[in-house]
């Protein structure tokens, strides 16, 4: 029966393709969620009836408490994946998103605002894991490249269409509708994921027996020396990453990632107006850039690293263009040029992401990968809830945005030091 469908010349179908823009789908609406705050924060309504206007403590409590809890989730709510399967964790995840979201339009207080933005980083911390779980499950090696690339597009489409969607949303509306048309967006992955996903290939009606055997072959070695590490139980799986040198320095890599993505995305804004002096419409356009082009650098670095067969010295490329984009641009004395390099620096992160996933695939077993997928990026992410405020520490100890920006250059160094060592290892 093996390769019944290759010996009968049927073509395989292309089930892979479609679960993978389902996963795009996802995670685009994931991060409309995930930054509604930032245009928030810009609405003196919701500030108001917040209580907490010209409380700046306040305010990042939103974004802070949102990451925490997201980064415990990831760490100690995504095995719950290993045991569910990606397409029922990640369905009770965006239940939870709805909830939170439902919660978020009728809050009265700041108190249960906040206890929404907590339910929401529990329900996004087991969803990012599965989206792994999906691609390890339904994709041979050499194509989760492409695949990962993918639905990473939508961590940086999320922000380029969230802030003028929500802007719109907000003014139009209100900004309590606004969470209404949220919980809305949410019932489209939530019906793809149920009625038109399955955790693995064999259990789809759409993917042909051509379709599985190009799958099955291609994890067919991974598979073989899984099963030669003798691991039994989720344990004694978890033990194989947990102990392994080189996944921590894929999650070391990443956290400095994620303090970049995360830190820019809270301080360019203000940094482009205070520091640069741009006009509000300006500043919104060169805001908007950096995941514009970071588009094309996700994309473009899953057809090369399948191409070259190695993730980690894309990733190196990745982090050296994302310091050097940001010091050249602090010191430009021209504004255009700044704004201009230090999109470039940021979108230069994009090349990194998904070959940093291609690795963690290859490096956790198949059975463990949505606990070592989940305490990679709880970590990473959970680290980078301080990014924020470490950069307005620099700033303030500095007199300038330029310390703020020198710390995100030491972290991009940082994380090249550990892709050049993956790199050595031939990853």
């Amino acid at each position: 029966m093996e390769n019944m469908g290759a010996v009968m010349g049927e073509k395989p179908t292309k089930q892979r393709v479609i679960l993978v823009l389902i996963l795009l789908v996802t995670l685009l609406i994931a991060y409309l969620d995930r930054v509604n705050v930032s245009v928030l924060l810009a609405d003196n309504t919701f500030l108001s009836d917040m209580g907490i206007k010209g409380q700046p403590v306040q305010m990042g409590l939103l974004m802070t408490l949102f990451l925490i809890a997201y980064g415990i989730s990831n760490v100690f709510l995504s095995p719950i994946g290993d045991y569910l399967g990606p397409r029922k964790a990640m369905c009770l995840s965006i239940f939870l998103w709805c909830l939170s979201l439902f919660i978020g339009g009728i809050a009265s207080t700041f108190t249960i605002m906040l206890a929404a933005r907590v339910i929401l980083g529990i329900g996004e911390g087991m969803h990012w894991p599965m989206q792994s779980k999906y691609v390890k499950n339904w994709f041979p090696p050499h194509e989760r490249g492409k695949a990962n690339a993918v639905w990473v597009v939508g961590l940086m489409a999320g922000p380029a269409l969230a802030m003028p969607f929500l802007t719109w949303a907000i003014q139009s509306f209100g900004w309590r509708t606004s969470f209404f048309i949220l919980v809305g967006f949410g019932l489209l992955p939530l019906i793809l994921l149920w009625f038109y996903t399955t955790d693995h290939p064999h259990q789809h009606k759409g993917a042909n027996q051509a379709e599985r055997d190009l799958i099955e072959e291609g994890q067919k070695a991974e598979k073989e020396l899984e099963a030669q590490a003798g691991h039994s139980t989720l344990w004694d799986n978890m033990k194989a990453f947990i102990f392994d040198y080189r996944f921590w320095l894929v999650t070391l890599y990443y956290f400095c990632l994620a303090s970049i993505f995360w830190g820019t995305m809270a301080w360019l804004p203000s940094y482009l107006k205070v520091a640069r002096g741009f006009s509000w419409a300006a500043m919104g356009a060169w805001s908007s850039l950096p995941y514009v082009l970071g588009i094309v650098s996700v994309l473009a670095s899953g057809y090369i690293s399948d191409k070259i067969g190695r993730r980690a010295p894309l990733c190196f490329v990745s982090m050296l263009g994302a310091a050097a984009g940001i010091y050249f641009g602090a010191y430009a004395p021209d504004n255009t040029t700044a704004a201009l390099l230090i999109s470039v620096g940021i979108a230069s992160i994009g090349l990194g992401i998904a070959p940093a996933w291609a690795m963690v695939q290859h490096i956790v077993p198949g059975k463990a990968i949505g606990a070592g997928a989940g305490m990679m990026n709880g970590v990473s992410n959970g680290g980078s809830a301080f990014s924020p405020v470490l950069i307005g520490f620099f700033i303030s100890a500095s007199g300038s945005y330029v310390g703020g920006l020198m710390f995100l250059v030491g972290l991009g160094l940082l994380a090249a030091c550990c892709a050049a060592v993956l790199a050595y290892q031939k990853y």
